[in-house]
């Protein structure tokens, strides 16, 4: 039987521009499309780190489907729905190393055990890769919004409808109203 290589950048990089995917475990991870409430709303939070990012001139908002390449024992890249990097310009290639904020907003498919497991893992890889803040965006929840911290990764601070959600310390002064993931 035939030994199969790892997957590499280069065969994530390769992949057609309208298939997103992350490099986990040697494997590309193909994401399925997201459907319009989580893709408005993964848009309404890139949306507003822009304005932040124009407001500051700090940092660079980045939307969905752009890379992250990580150095992890199980994960070589990343893609959340939205992220805010403070690092080089990369150009036309992945981002080299992990956003300070990355928003991951839940989709039809992100509900139950193995979905709550696997969210929690890569949470957890964030925070091992650099990330500061992670959002985990619930639009089917009353708890809207959890912020997660490094610093503190396993307590969220929870974010509802008519509130400010917040990014400290990872987007130093910038917040947006949770009602706005859902216009």
């Amino acid at each position: 039987m035939a030994q199969r290589l790892a997957a590499t950048l280069q065969d994530l990089e390769a992949l057609p521009s309208d298939q997103k995917a992350e490099l986990v475990d040697g494997a590309l991870r193909l994401m399925s499309p997201t459907g319009f409430l989580p893709g408005r709303a993964g848009g309404a939070i890139y949306a507003s780190l822009l304005a932040y990012e124009r407001r500051t001139g700090d940092g660079y908002a980045l939307p969905d489907n752009v890379g992250f390449a990580v150095d992890l024992p199980n994960r070589q890249s990343f893609s959340p729905d939205a992220a805010y990097h403070v690092g080089p310009v990369s150009g036309m290639k992945l981002v080299q190393g992990a956003p300070v904020f990355a928003a991951e907003v839940r989709s039809e498919h992100d509900y139950g055990p193995d979905a709550e497991a696997a969210i929690v893992a890569k949470r957890r890889d964030y925070f091992a890769a650099g990330v500061l803040v992670v959002w985990d965006v619930d639009l089917l929840s009353e708890d809207v919004v959890c912020v997660y911290r490094a610093n503190c990764p396993d307590t969220p601070t929870i974010y509802r409808r008519g509130e400010q959600a917040e990014a400290e310390p990872a987007v130093p002064n910038w917040t947006m109203p949770v009602d706005e993931l859902f216009s």
